[in-house]
């Protein structure tokens, strides 16, 4: 019988990590970037002898898949995308393609903020007590874990990009965090198509499954009210009173599933901020859902160290605190970030803009930033919007110039924060190289 031809379009980790699984599976492998590939991934694919190639997209060796897995940083919109659908061959995402080749338990996180540390938070609870992976848009590739350690429960972290091209795929738990306008250059700027996206976490979900998301956001609300889904449903709020979900109470925060309930108090949380009591309680729904002991679920939420580039304190410097933000890539996440501001602050923004409206942000520029420092290749945008609300706005296109500036103009007691609110492509590899650069900007100080 002759063999399926897996055709992989992106050598990142997921690309990679797919090639590896689809080998092991008996597929024929032919992996595909536009880009370079990076060493390290060039090294495996070649020590596994899958035939790969980089700056360039040979249609000859593409079109004959029987199935095509597109890394999730590749528009639908790519002539070659179109070409290869209109060839009648399924396009899948890494998480489609690898969820097939597990029976494992599948947690599946996805919003527009807080799914890396609700993913995180998530994964840190249910490890004291089960065999997790954690993957998706973090860590390790989806399909290069199934390969190789293959665990009973997975914490998924996914994107709506991810999610664009999933087929059968559904999670025995899916959380949707909040849904804020993001990434519409890639939905041709309608919001519903993003909201689409996101909800098809639930695509597949049956009454045995659960759907956990946050009651607060009219957004997640008025969808599931024009569009039922079949999952059962564990909403949380930090407002009303939910008979089955999450609730606060007096800085309590209250978890009832078929009437067992659990109790928590906010004062002893690691993370601080009203975003984070959100994080901790779909984290801890997941947590009581999967049968963890209620001790262990407060005891993690209490030593959980949080995220790298989310709200990351770095160094104080003759008392002036720096903050990394880095992974705020959106202007909800800023608000989050400017929120939780205690002390007034210079504030570094800008990046690639996704169609950003900042309006949002005013109360909280008017109220608790001193000064902004613009780093990006185009700050037109930034410099309409706030020129008029702060004394000192500066460009500059160089993180270690930005770090400098901001130490001129911070005074004992302020705090400098990096909360771009924008994507890091113009001047950066991801927004974990910014983050990596302002942390050794400042410790260079």
């Amino acid at each position: 019988m002759k063999k399926q031809r897996l055709v992989i379009l992106g050598g990142g980790e997921s690309g990679v990590g797919t090639a590896l699984l689809g080998k092991a599976k008996g597929f024929e492998i032919f992996v595909s970037d536009k880009g370079i590939i990076k060493e390290k991934y060039k090294e495996v694919l070649i020590h596994n002898e899958i035939e790969w190639e980089e700056e360039t997209h040979t249609e000859s060796k593409i079109l004959n898949a029987d199935v095509v897995m597109k890394s999730p940083g590749i528009p639908d919109k790519a002539p070659l995308v179109k070409q290869i659908r209109e060839n009648g061959i399924q396009v899948v995402s890494e998480i489609e393609f690898a969820a097939k080749y597990t029976n494992a338990t599948i947690v599946g996180i996805t919003g527009s903020n807080g799914k890396t540390t609700t993913a995180s938070l998530t994964h840190h609870i249910l490890t004291q007590e089960l065999e997790v992976g954690l993957a998706g848009n973090i860590g390790d590739s989806f399909a290069k874990q199934i390969l190789e350690k293959n665990y009973p429960n997975y914490v998924l972290e996914i994107s709506s990009f991810q999610l664009d091209d999933i087929v059968d795929f559904k999670p025995y738990i899916a959380v949707i965090t909040n849904i804020t306008p993001d990434h519409l250059d890639r939905y041709n700027y309608e919001f519903e198509n993003y909201i689409a996206s996101k909800f098809r976490i639930a695509l597949n979900q049956t009454k045995e499954d659960y759907l956990i998301y946050d009651a607060d956001d009219q957004v997640i609300l008025d969808w599931l009210d024009k569009h039922p889904v079949q999952s059962t449903l564990l909403p949380f709020s930090l407002v009303k009173k939910i008979e089955n979900g999450a609730y606060l109470e007096n800085d309590n925060i209250k978890i009832t599933i078929d009437n067992n309930q659990i109790d928590m108090s906010t004062k002893d949380l690691a993370l601080q901020g009203t975003h984070n009591i959100k994080n901790a309680m779909a984290a801890s729904t997941v947590a009581h859902l999967l049968r963890i002991r209620k001790q262990t679920i407060r005891e993690s939420l209490e030593n959980f160290h949080g995220v790298e580039h989310r709200l990351e304190n770095v160094l104080k410097i003759n008392k002036v605190q720096y903050i990394n933000d880095s992974k705020a890539t959106n202007v909800n996440a800023t608000y989050y970030a400017l929120e939780s501001m205690d002390a007034p602050t210079v504030w570094i923004v800008g990046g690639q803009d996704k169609g950003n409206n900042y309006q949002e942000l005013y109360p909280f520029v008017n109220e608790k930033v001193k000064a902004i420092i613009c780093l990006g290749v185009d700050n037109e945008k930034l410099l309409e919007n706030f020129s008029s609300m702060v004394d000192v706005i500066i460009e500059t296109q160089y993180m270690s110039e930005a770090v400098k500036i901001a130490y001129k103009l911070a005074e004992a007691g302020d705090n400098v924060l990096l909360s771009p609110a924008c994507a890091s492509f113009d001047l950066f590899e991801n927004y974990e190289d910014r983050g990596r650069q302002f942390k050794d900007a400042v410790r260079n100080l």
